[in-house]
């Protein structure tokens, strides 16, 4: 972030300026995956407790099936060592006799048939525990991606903070009062929603003005760019995807030219980063730690997308 040895005292503040922008935009976009590789970690949470279930249920089931067929084996052993007729003449009560010879001759034919249905129980428990142990393993890959982003962010946050507090004091104080802008524009020509949810969202939007970044955050108490879009959109009982990359795709785009208050507006090829047209020219967004939310010309960056939701 250093100026030229040779560059006019002029040129250092926007150098410096430009270094810190720069640092920012990398952590909103390290911010973005992190929050992917979390929403992903709890997915996969409730995949593997499902499948965990799934498991415990299908041992109960097995548990149970071995019982029968385990109780079954044992009359057929006791009985097994005497000839029937012979078990017939001895005994006390013929008629109960052969109504209990007629019970173990059906139990012995759908002996092979609960055989096979056993089996194949313990084939498809032993799959679910495969699932679950891959599960796992992706879980914990996932938990690992969680905390490289994390630590990414916050290495890049870092690095801001020590080119801002070397910029000298009136410098410093430039920036700082542009991060701080909350000017509400003049949107009396902003026009109306694209929709009455849309108009809700923004509503919310607007009610977050002055709020402060926090990175991985969804509010209301602080917002990351496309947690304050999920906030917002979820006062109007619409869930979006938390990440901007998903956010982009999250309805019907439509030309810059076209935009109406409530749509999303994605920057950057990438869609790092994304924000909510009020109208007018202007967008609500969360731009980066220590710039609260508020308004900012659409286009203070390179516009990839407008998403009607």
């Amino acid at each position: 972030g250093a100026a030229p040895a040779g560059a006019a005292p002029q040129d250092r503040p926007a150098a410096g300026k430009a270094a810190v922008d720069r640092l920012y935009e990398q952590a909103e976009k390290a911010t973005e995956a992190f929050n992917r590789a979390d929403e992903r970690a709890d997915k996969l949470r409730e995949e593997l407790a499902d499948t965990q279930d799934q498991v415990a249920r299908g041992q109960e089931r097995i548990n149970a099936m071995r019982r029968a067929l385990g109780v079954v084996a044992g009359a057929q052993y006791r009985s097994g060592g005497m000839d029937p007729s012979l078990a017939l003449m001895l005994s006390s009560d013929p008629d109960g006799y052969l109504d209990k010879a007629g019970t173990l001759d059906r139990i012995g034919a759908r002996n092979a048939g609960e055989l096979v249905e056993l089996r194949g129980a313990q084939r498809d428990l032993d799959q679910r525990r495969a699932e679950a142990r891959a599960e796992l393993a992706e879980l914990e890959a996932s938990r690992k991606a969680v905390r490289q982003h994390k630590h990414t962010v916050e290495k890049k946050l870092a690095k801001a903070r020590r080119l801002l507090n070397a910029m000298p004091n009136g410098e410093r104080a430039a920036y700082d009062r542009a991060s701080r802008s909350e000017t509400r524009p003049d949107l009396a020509g902003a026009g109306p929603a694209s929709s009455a949810r849309a108009a809700i969202a923004l509503a919310a939007a607007k009610s977050a003005l002055g709020k402060p970044y926090v990175w991985g955050a969804t509010g209301p108490s602080g917002f990351d760019c496309s947690g304050l879009m999920q906030w917002s959109y979820g006062q109007a009982g619409v869930g979006l995807p938390r990440t901007s990359q998903a956010q982009r795709y999250a309805g019907r785009q439509v030309p810059v030219s076209q935009a109406q208050p409530g749509d999303l507006v994605a920057y950057g090829s990438d869609a790092h980063h994304i924000g909510i047209y009020a109208g007018d020219g202007q967008v609500i967004h969360a731009p980066h730690p220590g710039a609260p939310v508020r308004y900012d010309p659409v286009g203070m960056m390179p516009v990839s997308s407008v998403t009607r939701v």
